[in-house]
């Protein structure tokens, strides 16, 4: 038979194995992946030579791995998420600078968790996929799910969680939005890759409870719950072993234990080494530090390329490694839009506009409020803005994920709109952020040194610009209210890449101290006015111990997206009731967290995570250590109550059950929180653990029965001798409340063996 009549055969025949049926909620085409006709895909794979197959497994370009035009098989396109699709590349390594790749900016992935709306996670993933797909891409690197194991990790505001309940919880919905759409979510980065610093070289040892029970669990939930079709390595090491070709990590645990049948995708440059990624897991090598020159790249140079290629010909490695690799690369493009039949995406859209709005009204948290909020415009004549954050834009910033949003609208212009001519307002700088590179670690030396010339002390950052300062205590005094917007920025004008110089890709703070002096600004502000409520964004709190006790009002904004300026200001003014709870806890000093007090960060060649499982609210917790805003803590304009708790036990689950009511007078939403203790263990067990939660809205004096069912998981731990999870029987406690802090309703339940 001829030979290109043959594949034409098989790719027809193999995509007629697709399953597809409509979700009815989105209109879309889901492909069942039980599908993907692996007899077919042998067949394919029988035809191709070597250089074909190594073709596919490693990049072509910046953002396409490679495809076999001779057979008709495309490249693979990818693009940054994770909060949206990045500006376009082409093929080069640098932005196009007039592509039509404007895009829907949502909130950051710390904004979403917030939420603790389960059903945003997947309506967020179908806005990415939707427009990823709009751009022809076939991947999204996104969603990241790394644990929030320490407030200064750069990167902090693309993650998810201090919890890995929570995290997995909202990165499910999320993977299966994305994936509904045709396109394939990339779950990043696989494993413990909790800091920026040195993050090409770090060793991070850390004990296979605390894998099992902290750093895998929303992995795991995104492949078995969510059915990821790809996951991206790592750069950093796991015990000794760089993570992206992790023999344990990858074929061990992931393929192995979870049965993920995708693709292992290397973050940009983390593959090290040709046997390892071979053997131990790595299915596309993207970017490489054998890249001598991204003007004229050679791809033939990557690991997975010519090296590859002579370790097969020379017989250290049998080339079935690589067919396997090939099958998996060719089911992604089958249940993708590489080779899928899929509707075509969208963008910028209203609707996923109002999808951003909603994500950011729902993910603000109030966090302080003595009466002040919500403001009435109508008994306010003149209001004072104050702060750099008021005006300044965040979509194009922050390393990789940075996108170029339709439009983004600050605080200022939310704030006005809202308002219109019933107020006056007046605006102040009020501070002036400037570069200084002994504000941060783990950046390039070589980036940095850019800046030398330019560079100021550190304690000037500590100091507020003393013009806008008193322009902004005047403005202040004169104003029947002060609405100030500051906190952490992710981007510096000048930057190289417009990255960010506190919350961004390749770096971390040194701490959470208030930079270009906003902490003696606030201090002021409250002095003139006391009608201060205080807006703060970025991706980790601040210390607040210096000017909260005198602050009337405070809400943490995150980073909220192109719509996040009017959420700010429709819950500033009582349009909207906040709804946001903390997925991490807000201690005062980064040293009073865990990582700090009991392990490393960011360590020296190696990380020691000694706190272990202790991470977050189980370390302060369980050792009785107060904080300033615990995690899950959030304020509403209305007030629930908590009754009724009723425990059964039913075919291996135990089903929660409570009567939630809005005692107050308005409609909100509350977020019925379920935690679990073991009384008695054979292990070290913390005094809580987050094991279930459902956000409902409810109307003035309106009651409902939350019910929340908890299977065998909830209550068992990984031995660590044993290695592997254990139902210990014994007498659980669970507790059910609106904060790890506030859980009104406890009882116990016996579980036998």
């Amino acid at each position: 038979m001829n030979t290109k009549l043959f594949i034409s055969i098989v790719l027809l025949s193999a995509t007629t194995f697709f399953s597809c049926q409509t979700n009815t909620k989105n209109k879309q085409m889901t492909i069942d992946k039980t599908s993907v006709p692996a007899e077919k895909l042998d067949s394919l794979i029988s035809v191709m030579t070597l250089d074909e197959k190594l073709s596919l497994i490693h990049a072509s370009s910046s953002f396409t791995s490679g495809g076999v035009s001779r057979l008709g098989i495309p490249e693979i396109v990818m693009s940054d998420g994770p909060h949206g699709v990045r500006h376009e590349h082409g093929r080069g390594w640098y932005a196009l600078e007039d592509a039509d790749d404007k895009a829907t900016y949502l909130p950051v992935g710390i904004c979403l968790s917030s939420t603790w709306n389960k059903a945003l996670g997947y309506d967020y993933g179908v806005v990415l996929g939707s427009e990823a797909k709009e751009r022809g891409k076939n991947v999204i690197l996104g969603p990241g799910v790394n644990i929030i194991r320490s407030p200064l990790n750069g990167r902090n505001f693309e993650y998810l969680s201090e919890d890995p309940f929570h995290a997995a919880a909202m990165a499910v919905g999320y993977v299966k939005g994305v994936q509904d759409q045709g396109t394939a979510a990339c779950v990043k980065h696989f494993a413990a890759n909790n800091q920026e610093t040195d993050r090409h070289n770090i060793d991070a040892i850390v004990s296979k409870r605390a894998l099992h029970e902290i750093y895998f669990p929303a992995f795991k939930a995104a492949v078995q719950d969510g059915g990821a079709w790809s996951i991206m390595g790592a750069y950093n090491k796991v015990n000794g072993q760089y993570t992206t070709h992790h023999e344990y990590l990858n074929n061990v645990v992931l393929k192995g234990e979870w049965g993920f049948d995708g693709v292992v995708i290397s973050d940009w440059g983390s593959v090290k080494d040709t046997r390892e990624a071979l053997l131990f897991g790595t299915d596309i090598e993207m970017g490489t530090e054998l890249l001598k020159s991204f003007s004229n790249p050679d791809y033939n140079d990557f690991y997975l390329a010519k090296h590859a290629k002579k370790m097969i010909e020379d017989g250290t490695i049998d080339e079935s490694v690589i067919d396997e690799k090939v099958k998996r690369v060719l089911t992604l493009m089958y249940r993708s839009t590489a080779l899928g039949n899929h509707s075509p995406g969208k963008r910028n859209v209203p609707e996923h506009q109002q999808l951003a709005l909603k994500v950011a009204q729902e993910g603000l948290v109030l966090l302080k409020n003595d009466g002040l909020l919500p403001l009435d415009k109508k008994a306010i004549k003149t209001l004072a803005v104050i702060g750099h954050n008021a005006t300044r834009l965040f979509a194009e910033r922050g390393g990789s994920s940075q996108v170029k949003p339709l439009y983004e609208i600050t605080p200022l212009e939310g704030i006005q709109k809202l308002v219109g001519d019933q107020v006056e307002i007046i605006f102040a700088e009020g501070y002036e952020p400037y570069y200084d590179e002994s504000l941060f670690r783990g950046y390039a030396s070589e980036v940095a040194s850019q800046s030398r010339d330019n560079k100021k002390s550190t304690d000037l950052a500590k100091t507020a610009n003393a013009k806008l300062l008193q322009e902004a205590i005047e403005v202040a005094r004169s104003a029947d209210a002060v609405i100030f917007v500051g906190g952490w920025i992710h981007g510096h004008d000048g930057m190289p890449w417009g990255e960010g110089t506190y919350d961004a890709e390749a770096r971390d703070k040194l701490n959470l101290k208030l930079l270009f002096g906003q902490e003696e600004l606030i201090q002021e502000i409250n002095k003139v006015n006391k009608k201060t409520a205080v807006v703060l964004m970025g991706g980790s709190n601040v210390e607040m111990k210096n000017w909260l006790p005198e602050t009337p009002a405070y809400l943490h904004a995150w980073y909220p997206g192109m719509e996040g300026g009017t959420a700010i200001a429709q819950v500033l003014f009582g349009d909207i009731n906040p709804s946001g709870k903390l997925p991490v806890t807000f201690a005062n000093s980064h040293e009073d967290y865990p990582s700090h007090a009991v392990g490393e960060f960011p360590g020296n060649k190696t990380v020691q995570y000694t706190e272990d499982i202790y991470v977050g609210y189980r370390y302060f917790d369980s050792k009785n250590i107060e904080v300033v805003f615990p995690f899950g803590f959030g304020l509403s304009y209305t007030n629930f109550d908590f009754s009724g708790l009723k425990l059964t036990q039913k075919d291996k689950k135990v089903f929660v059950e409570c009567t939630l009511t809005n005692t107050g007078n308005r409609a909100g939403a509350e977020v019925a929180q379920v935690y679990v203790h073991q009384k008695v263990a054979s292990v070290d067990r913390p005094v809580k653990e987050l094991k279930g939660f459902e956000k409902v809205t409810l109307n003035p004096g309106e009651s409902t029965t939350i019910s929340i069912a908890l299977d065998e998981s909830a209550f068992s731990f990984y031995h660590p001798e044993k290695l592997v999870w254990i139902l210990e029987p014994g007498l659980f406690e669970i507790s059910v409340g609106s904060a790890s802090n506030n859980l009104p309703l406890k009882g116990t339940v016996e579980l036998t063996q």
